[in-house]
């Protein structure tokens, strides 16, 4: 018997984490222009942003309970325990239909260890906490200490993200209209987090794209605990170039561990577009985990 590590596609785990580890990553589903399609199995961020440049219609709706017991079975079959690190439920339904899915397995693979945990985090605040994960599990951690390791992470993470149009935002009904219109003449571009509740919020507000990208590279300094000991992760929605440079800044002035770079999918960059950037770093560091990474 052996635990498995899974994730689903919003936690924007990058590619490379997927292959070292052999992830498996549950897709969210994805509409675009009428079509059905799944986050980073038939349709992937560069082929996305383009569409939506183009103005196509686009529109997600959250992994349901039959696509989650489609992907447990395979494990309660081969006898494997199973860790799933959830997106938010302050921000979708995953959590939901995970548990939904979960309970129905049991009944017929009564024997089956699933533990579905709640990140309340979105994109790579908890795809940074599978990394770790993945990382402790490869260097011996018992699973009851994976568990409170995860737990502990995503209870300590830190968002601060800015997006470079508010359309997305509006279309989203994350912002209302008359916020969109007077805050596009205006230049204004909020600075963005997730709250306790794993809620989308909006932080502060800045004027200019320059400024929001200092900030958010400012809070990551303010919020960060000894970062010089920490995995920081970069996110972007089509910009690589704007999220190199945050990462070098993050080497070199806050002297990180390591930075990750991840481009945001389709299940978040639905919802704000091209051009959003966030860094996301822990707000607390514990050594009983800190050995294991």
């Amino acid at each position: 018997m052996a635990l498995k590590i899974i994730t689903d596609s919003a936690s924007d785990l990058p590619q490379w984490v997927i292959d070292r580890y052999h992830v498996q990553v549950v897709p969210t589903p994805v509409v675009i222009n009428g079509i059905d399609h799944f986050d980073r199995r038939d349709i992937f961020p560069d082929t996305f942003y383009d569409l939506l440049r183009g103005g196509a219609d686009v529109k997600t709706y959250h992994i349901n309970a039959a696509m989650f017991y489609a992907a447990f079975e395979p494990y309660a079959q081969a006898g494997d325990e199973l860790l799933y690190i959830c997106f938010s439920t302050g921000i979708a339904g995953t959590y939901g239909a995970a548990n939904l899915a979960g309970g129905d397995l049991l009944e017929k693979y009564p024997d089956f260890e699933l533990t579905i945990i709640d990140s309340k985090c979105a994109s790579m605040g908890y795809g940074l906490t599978v990394y770790k994960l993945l990382k402790m599990q490869e260097h011996g951690a018992p699973k009851d200490l994976l568990i409170e390791a995860a737990q502990f992470f995503c209870a300590h993470t830190e968002h601060s993200v800015t997006v470079e149009t508010l359309e997305y935002l509006l279309k989203g009904g994350r912002i209302g209209r008359t916020s969109a219109t007077v805050g596009s003449l205006l230049g204004i571009k909020p600075i963005l987090t997730v709250d306790d509740r794993g809620v989308l919020v909006s932080a502060e507000k800045v004027r200019g794209r320059k400024a929001a990208l200092e900030r958010i590279f400012a809070r990551t300094g303010e919020a960060g605990r000894d970062l010089e000991r920490q995995t920081v992760a970069v996110v972007h929605g089509n910009c690589p170039e704007v999220a190199r440079e945050l990462a070098d800044r993050l080497l070199k002035e806050y002297r990180c561990k390591e930075v990750i770079i991840s481009e945001v999918g389709c299940a978040i960059g639905a919802h704000t577009g091209p051009g959003i950037v966030g860094i996301i770093c822990n707000t607390e560091v514990d050594p009983q985990f800190e050995v294991w990474l």
